[in-house]
């Protein structure tokens, strides 16, 4: 598989054409110098614990008055215009959080542009989404946000987030996801009587080097909304919480340690849909992005939280952060294929490619294997493996790079398969056919596997089966990092990873299963 050319446009930004992305959205590397480490050491002894106390005091300074604030409230009460003491309530929590904020070091908070009243924009989209400081916009505004319901149970916490009237989304129950956009209309719908709702539409952490694919939910009800862009313009980046990178509680203590943080919070104008996009909220989600992104100077990718879950899966082999299986996958959603029947999908392009007569095919034949019209989107996945770009592919290729797309933490099994597609009619295959498993198991241009050939063929007979590669796999579980990355993908793929199972981040994801349109090519979404 390759890395350039057309077989890798992934991202564009506004208008422009496709282009590689800079760097996978899903991960942050953190280089410390020898002088930043000095300073945190001494901030650590220092700094660092006093910043901690006073943060702490200040939200358990908030939580008796949000406590009482919220006692009694019906949704009624909620509807009418604050009381006087709830006003005095909300200046006090509001500066209350402002001094929280000051003791972490961020010294002030630049504000561009107006927040619009609840009458002109019922729902404010906030991004890029890339750390729980991103709460800085919340606790300013006290914006309602789309929570999940079991934190309203968190000590201190819970009470703060009930205070400012969230729309609960609870995993217990399977039609949550419809009442929770049914809420969220109801409020936009309700002529400013209730607060603005604040949502975070990619719905995880990025790096905030791009826009991801933003979820749909927040632009479902069709009502005007007020895009909202974050900026952290500090030299050292200690603020990123994404997935791949520093942890919650290191990201934290980094934070801690720095003289001064800065963040820029622009409000951009208000977004009216047009007719058409208040029928399409994925067009709609799409148009606000391209917005968003113009205004912050980044690109927009088709990735998703999906396909952060893809690069980050447990198996032996994981993806390295400038693999292009990621495009693969997302190609994979465009065609039409289906994640509940994509092991069978797997299933039966693996039994056709194993009793077609030539591994090479050209793009129609490609077309009649997968039972698909050529189509954009076709064209872009055949050129995934078209390495030499003479408009021919192997078909193998395909079929391996769609099994670790199907089970990314199955890695035995699609090497298994692998061997089964490459193997000669003794069940073996030499070092040159598994440089081909494993780059395309991996989804890089070039790959050394040297080393671990030779490892597994310690009969050093130059060919290897299954099961001398499975024994060894078995005998050193981490092969990968000791046979391929270390040799040749340096740090990137060495990065500490987040243990999380759920999207990070303060706003969860409630758009509905068929809210997005997955069998939409991708020539027809607007750039």
């Amino acid at each position: 598989m390759k890395l350039s050319g057309r077989g890798r446009g992934c991202c564009v930004a506004g208008s422009r054409e496709r282009g590689p992305p800079l760097r996978s959205p899903f991960v942050h590397q953190l280089r410390l110098s020898p002088l930043e480490k000095a300073k945190i050491a001494f901030m650590t002894l220092t700094l660092f614990p006093i910043r901690l106390f006073f943060a702490a005091f200040m939200m358990l300074l908030a939580w008796p008055f949000a406590f009482i604030a919220s006692m009694g409230s019906d949704e009624q009460e909620l509807e009418k215009p604050l009381s006087w003491w709830r006003k005095v309530v909300d200046i006090l929590l509001k500066a209350i959080m402002r001094m929280m904020w000051l003791a972490g070091g961020f010294h002030w908070i630049n504000v561009k542009g107006r927040q619009a009243l609840p009458a002109e924009a019922a729902i404010l989209t906030v991004a890029p989404h890339s750390s729980y400081f991103d709460a800085i916009p919340v606790t300013m505004t006290f914006a309602s946000i789309v929570m999940k319901a079991e934190s309203k149970d968190i000590p201190v916490w819970g009470t703060l987030i009930k205070y400012i009237r969230p729309v609960f989304v609870s995993r217990s129950d399977q039609d949550s996801r419809r009442k929770t956009v049914e809420e969220i209309k109801r409020r936009a719908q309700s002529d400013g009587k209730w607060p603005q709702i604040m949502i975070f539409p990619e719905g995880t952490c990025t790096n905030r080097s791009c826009l991801i694919t933003f979820k749909p939910g927040a632009f479902i009800p069709g009502v005007p909304v007020q895009p909202v862009v974050l900026r952290y313009p500090n030299k050292l980046d200690t603020i990123t919480w994404t997935w791949q990178g520093p942890g919650a509680l290191e990201i934290l203590w980094l934070t801690l340690c720095q003289l001064h943080n800065s963040v820029e919070i622009e409000f951009l104008p208000v977004y009216i849909p047009s007719e058409e996009e208040r029928k399409n909220p994925v067009l709609y989600a799409n148009n606000v992005r391209r917005v968003m992104a113009e205004a912050l100077g980044v690109p927009v990718t088709d990735y998703t939280f999906e396909d952060c879950q893809l690069a980050l899966a447990e198996g032996q082999l994981r993806l390295p952060s400038d693999t292009c299986l990621l495009e693969f996958a997302k190609l994979v959603r465009s065609l039409g294929l289906k994640p509940e029947t994509l092991e069978d999908d797997l299933d039966k392009y693996a039994a056709s490619a194993m009793k077609m007569k030539k591994e090479k095919v050209d793009l129609k034949e490609f077309s009649a294997y997968l039972e698909f019209p050529v189509s954009h989107t076709l064209e872009s996945m055949f050129a995934l493996f078209d390495e030499k770009e003479d408009g021919i592919i192997d078909i193998r290729e395909f079929v391996i790079a769609l099994s670790v797309v199907c089970k990314p933490s199955k890695t035995l099994e699609t090497i298994q398969l692998a061997f089964q597609l490459y193997q000669s009619e003794n069940g073996t295959i030499v070092e040159e056919d598994l440089a081909h498993i494993l780059k395309t198991a991996m989804g890089v241009s070039q790959i050394n596997v040297t080393h671990l050939f030779r490892a597994v063929d310690e009969e050093e007979e130059g060919e290897i089966t299954y099961d001398d590669f499975y024994r060894f796999a078995e005998l050193h579980p981490h092969f990968a990092e000791d046979y391929l990355y270390a040799d040749q993908l340096g740090d990137e793929s060495g990065m500490e990873t987040s243990s999380l199972s759920a999207p990070n981040g303060i706003c969860t994801d409630f758009s509905p299963e068929n809210a997005e349109d997955k069998n939409k090519p991708l020539q027809k979404k607007l750039n």
